[in-house]
């Protein structure tokens, strides 16, 4: 269950700008660009420290590995960036293996509380593991940071300890809805959903705010390989695009079966699509494939992104950025000399700076007030900043 500072070996994805109306637009949409005072890990170089690690937690080769190997590389890149140029404050990351599944997650949980030196944590990625043991992480007073996380309820436990690294799926769903109507111009929309704490919540939030041009709605299963009778629900159904709420290994198949029936419904995915695995399972249904993401495109971040594929030997991911990010703003809370666990949750808590991908500062339930959401596309194979939407 424990990989502590493991070898990494693991397998290898944004200015304000809509695209053209009907969503066939070419090249990628305006990039931001990195801000002059974003948060660096390396950081002075003068920090002093002794025997503190920080951990990541989280899926790296069990499901929708890609998503949190995308977030580990991120979080790997700070700490090998800050040690090397801090030599008298070496931090350790360690890493601890869930592999996404809410019935593990609490298990290795307790073994990341019961390690003195963590004193802080980049992960959970996924909401129903981070549902089934953020209770835990707050009960210890250890403080997390999910760069992925999306489910609202997660903010609403009263959990001193938990952070979130993007917006939730309160704004992503509103902003998937507008992505849909305005840009994509679909007037009938199928949405459908995994059994996911995830699928289920941004699907909800989805439909809530397309009303009556959710013109169908389907479940499926984790783990669902074969989507026929759903495939042949929205086939006759004839809607103008279809929503999947859910994870790339499903989206994947799906998308493919739903080419191989004809459907000329644009295919949409949000975060948990959008990833190259998702075009090697969606086959020739990933040619009209459209994602929506509360992450931020790395397009302009030019230093970050060379030394993403010096350092891990692999282009940034979505939520790398972001796993940078928060990494970095632990660093900053054991570079400024805490030394417990009680400190560096009260140095989040009270952080107010920006990053790479936004600004950083939280609310009392750890929610942030930037919370920009993202449209990408698949074009030429591979995926495409298509503009902010909101």
């Amino acid at each position: 269950m424990l990989a502590a500072a493991a070898t990494l070996t693991l397998g290898a994805c944004a200015a304000r700008d809509q695209g053209s109306s009907s969503g066939n637009t070419t090249g990628s949409a305006a990039a931001p660009s990195q801000a002059s005072n974003a948060a660096n890990p390396r950081g002075d170089g003068k920090a002093v420290c002794s025997g503190v690690s920080i951990a990541y937690a989280g899926t790296i080769n069990g499901a929708s590995a890609a998503l949190g190997q995308n977030i580990l590389r991120g979080a790997d890149l700070a700490v090998k960036q800050h040690n090397e140029a801090n030599p008298n404050c070496q931090v350790t990351l360690k890493q601890f293996e869930t592999e996404g599944k809410p019935d593990k997650a609490p298990g290795v949980v307790t073994q990341v509380i019961n390690e003195p030196d963590i004193l802080g944590v980049v992960g959970l990625p996924f909401s129903g593991e981070s549902k089934a043991a953020g209770n835990l992480f707050n009960q210890a007073g250890l403080v997390t940071i999910s760069p992925s996380a999306t489910n609202p309820a997660l903010a609403q436990n009263g959990w001193k300890t938990f952070f979130r690294g993007m917006g939730n799926d309160s704004v992503q769903g509103p902003a998937a809805a507008k992505f849909l109507t305005d840009t994509l111009k679909a007037n009938k929309v199928c949405v459908v959903q995994d059994d996911s704490e995830y699928g289920t919540g941004l699907a909800s939030q989805l439909i809530q705010t397309l009303g009556s041009k959710a013109s169908c709605t389907d479940k499926v299963k984790t783990g669902q390989t074969d989507f026929s009778a759903v495939v042949n629900k929205i086939s006759t159904e004839n809607p103008d695009a279809v929503f999947y709420a859910g994870y790339y290994p499903e989206a994947g198949p799906f998308a493919q079966q739903l080419n191989d029936k004809g459907v000329a419904a644009k295919f949409v995915g949000p975060d948990g699509v959008k990833d190259p695995e998702f075009l090697k399972g969606a086959g020739g249904g990933a040619a009209k494939a459209y994602f929506t993401c509360p992450c931020v495109p790395e397009d302009n971040f030019k230093d970050f992104t060379a030394a993403f594929k010096q350092v891990e030997g692999a282009d940034p991911g979505t939520y790398s950025p972001e796993g940078y990010d928060v990494t970095t703003i632990l660093l900053k809370g054991i570079d400024s000399g805490i030394k417990d666990r009680a400190g560096l949750l009260n140095f989040v808590k009270n952080y107010d700076g920006q990053g790479l991908t936004k600004k950083f500062k939280w609310n009392d339930k750890g929610e942030l007030s930037d919370t920009p959401v993202w449209s990408y596309r698949v074009e030429n194979g591979k995926i495409v900043n298509n503009g902010q939407i909101s």
